[in-house]
């Protein structure tokens, strides 16, 4: 599912070497922080005392079919201590409030915080921690899983963000991405950047989750269910200023590898704490404003939450 046009392909230079935190160096955080250190920039892990002591001795190994295996070195701290001009945000969001000290506001003057997390609420909330002008909503498509400390499993054929906000204030953040390995573009309209991604991954995170299948099982088991719920989460997309379409979304299930696997499914197995909040409850409350009866939407939460 790649994208129409890249930063580099609108012809932005390449990017000059950049200093970038990455709060949260898990399967999405540490792919990233890895690809952008390969890439020539510096880069500054922010993670509790055993993780940040682990990544400066050895690193962060990657492994992936997209990209190679390789090994890249970062460096490593408990908070941010310096002035840095990006700061991605990749904690899960049942950890963002207690991770968010780590890094203070007065280290982003002039900087970009760079959220990828999932759900939607996240972003006014840092709007209001950290300033309006400094959060640049944003999605990534991918799947990336850390299997150990340092060690990060890269199983999906594509790694996609998209930014939300004007492409003048973007390009060089989209360019330095992109040149990277993260294939980004910038996108206007924010409710559209948001709610494409939630409502294609609120059913995958629901239904994996709740019966503890792979995509493909769920799309030929549970196709029926599947069908319903994406139509409910299509249109409170829609109603949130997003042109969802119920059709493309399953057209994108369809195309998944079988075994996919959501990471809400995998925090199940594991007996870490759900998202539950951030992707089903943010669902039902944009739901329950715009007046949209989502039924199947509603067991699923309810039959997780037990």
């Amino acid at each position: 599912m790649p994208h129409p046009a890249s930063a580099d392909s609108a012809g932005v230079s390449p990017p000059s070497p950049a200093t970038v935190a990455v709060l949260g160096p898990g399967g999405v955080g540490g792919l990233l922080a890895a690809l952008l250190s390969r890439a020539g920039h510096r880069v500054i892990c922010i993670a509790g005392e055993e993780t940040a002591s682990f990544l400066r001795r050895n690193g962060i190994s990657v492994r992936s079919g997209r990209f190679g295996d390789f090994t890249a070195r970062v460096e490593a701290d408990t908070a941010l201590r310096e002035p840095v001009g990006l700061c991605l945000v990749t904690v899960k969001h049942t950890a963002l409030d207690a991770a968010l000290h780590r890094i203070p506001a007065h280290h982003l003057d002039g900087g970009l915080l760079l959220p990828l997390l999932n759900g939607v609420e996240h972003v006014a909330a840092l709007r209001d921690r950290y300033g309006a002008q400094r959060v640049v909503p944003a999605v990534i498509r991918v799947e990336s899983t850390r299997s150990a400390p340092g060690v990060i499993e890269h199983s999906s054929p594509f790694t996609e963000i998209d930014l939300a906000g004007p492409q003048d204030r973007l390009a060089e953040l989209a360019a330095l991405l992109t040149s990277a390995g993260a294939e980004t573009r910038v996108l206007a309209d924010e409710s559209t950047v948001l709610w494409a991604k939630l409502a294609f991954l609120a059913p995958f995170a629901l239904l994996t989750t709740r019966y503890q299948l792979p995509i493909g099982d769920i799309r030929t088991e549970r196709r029926e269910e599947l069908a319903a719920l994406v139509e409910e989460t299509a249109a409170v997309g829609r109603a949130c200023g997003s042109q969802t379409d119920a059709t493309r979304i399953l057209a994108r299930y369809d195309a998944f590898p079988a075994g996919s696997r959501s990471s809400m499914q995998r925090d199940a197995k594991a007996g870490r704490p759900l998202e539950l909040d951030a992707i089903g409850g943010a669902l039902l409350r944009a739901a329950e404003r715009h007046g949209i009866r989502v039924p199947h939407a509603e067991l699923l939460v309810r039959e997780l939450t037990c």
